[in-house]
């Protein structure tokens, strides 16, 4: 008999979605835009309190647009962070723009402050920074806004992992320049997929809309006097995110409650750390995840090996950018003066742990059994 299969972080659909969604088919409006398109971008910034929002197709499309709207291209550096995944640091090529990787700190996984002024000292004008709010902790936003602010650079805010999160009771994706949402299928909320720009800003927001919807001029005949992209949400998937920000409130209180038992249920493992909380923020605890000790004979793929075999689903931690193919000649400023990698030695020594939050009370014994065993 084929086992339970236990997910790393599956869609939650509670019925609500399905409401929105008969909405547009039996008012027709199967096609692009449409009333729930406008309705969720409304949602969003009301929830958030972001100002405007744009819906898009993904995370990545915000981020490529945050990058168009300050005019990032040939010649320019972006700074992004380097424990992430490749989504937050594609778009920078895109616009054939070159990425610099900022090492992650130890305090929160997250773009590190003193990495980012070595980055400063060695490119002192570039184009803008991209920090990614890593399993939904917030970063140290006041020390990261303070250095941009002071070399008139801006922020993009990736929250793409991070919605519902917030830092010194502000929604992360919020405090900076533009912010991204995603909404794709092992996010907090899911459209199935799916991505939110964000600004305090009306005109930028309108300018990312127009952008997304190729940039069709406003003339009866079809002109287009810019590069356009076809980036809008659809109005069927604008209507799963509808039906799911309803409940991201209790999404998030699953998820914390999650990390909080798998806290509890290794404190007394010496070996064993959680992933970092920002004291700072509130984190959605979107992914919960552990690092062994330095040195221990276990290993992340022995556990992640011996769960499998119980039809569990884990992942490793984000390869950093710097250790990938890809980007193997753009340049990486370590957080630690000797001039290693505070990512790479997170990415070595860590897993993401199941965190979906409909494990029930057995599935959750099963994961801590498994892996408590390996430290008897």
């Amino acid at each position: 008999m084929e086992k339970k299969r236990i997910y790393l972080s599956s869609p939650t659909i509670h019925g609500d979605e399905q409401r929105y969604v008969q909405e547009a088919f039996d008012t027709n409006w199967v096609a692009p835009l449409g009333p729930n398109v406008n309705a969720f971008e409304k949602e969003i910034a009301a929830y958030t309190q972001c100002g405007y929002a744009a819906a898009l197709d993904s995370g990545t499309a915000a981020i490529h647009l945050s990058l168009k709207l300050l005019g990032a291209g040939q010649g320019d550096f972006v700074f992004v962070s380097d424990l992430t995944f490749s989504a937050s640091c594609n778009p920078i090529v895109y616009e054939n723009a070159t990425p610099v990787f900022i090492d992650a700190e130890p305090d929160t996984w997250n773009i590190s402050p003193e990495a980012l002024r070595k980055a400063f000292e060695k490119y002192p004008n570039p184009k803008a920074v991209i920090c990614v709010h890593l399993y939904g902790t917030p970063a140290k936003l006041d020390e990261i806004m303070a250095i941009c602010e002071e070399h008139h650079v801006p922020l993009i805010e990736d929250a793409a992992e991070s919605l519902g999160s917030t830092y010194k009771g502000k929604h992360t994706g919020t405090l900076g320049k533009y912010g991204i949402y995603s909404f794709n299928g092992n996010k907090i909320i899911t459209t199935s997929g799916g991505g939110m720009f964000v600004s305090a800003e009306e005109a930028a927001t309108k300018k990312a809309t127009f952008l997304a919807t190729q940039a069709r001029d406003p003339a009866r005949h079809y002109q287009h006097s810019h590069i356009g992209y076809n980036y809008r949400m659809s109005n069927i998937t604008a209507g799963i995110g509808r039906g799911q920000l309803l409940h991201l409130e209790e999404h998030k209180a699953r998820k914390k409650a999650i990390y909080e038992q798998y806290r509890e249920a290794f404190a007394d493992i010496s070996e064993i750390t959680m992933n970092p909380l920002n004291p700072d923020g509130d984190a959605n605890c979107w992914l919960s995840c552990m690092t062994i000790a330095e040195g221990c004979k276990i290993t992340p793929d022995m556990i992640m090996d011996a769960l499998a075999e119980e039809n569990i689903e884990t992942r490793p931690i984000w390869k950093p950018m710097h250790m990938q193919p890809v980007f193997e000649r753009c340049d990486f400023i370590p957080h630690n003066e000797d001039g290693s990698s505070v990512g790479t030695d997170i990415f070595n020594r860590g897993m993401c742990l199941p965190s979906d939050i409909k494990n029930t009370p057995e599935d959750m014994e099963l994961i801590i059994r498994i892996v408590r065993g390996f430290f008897r």
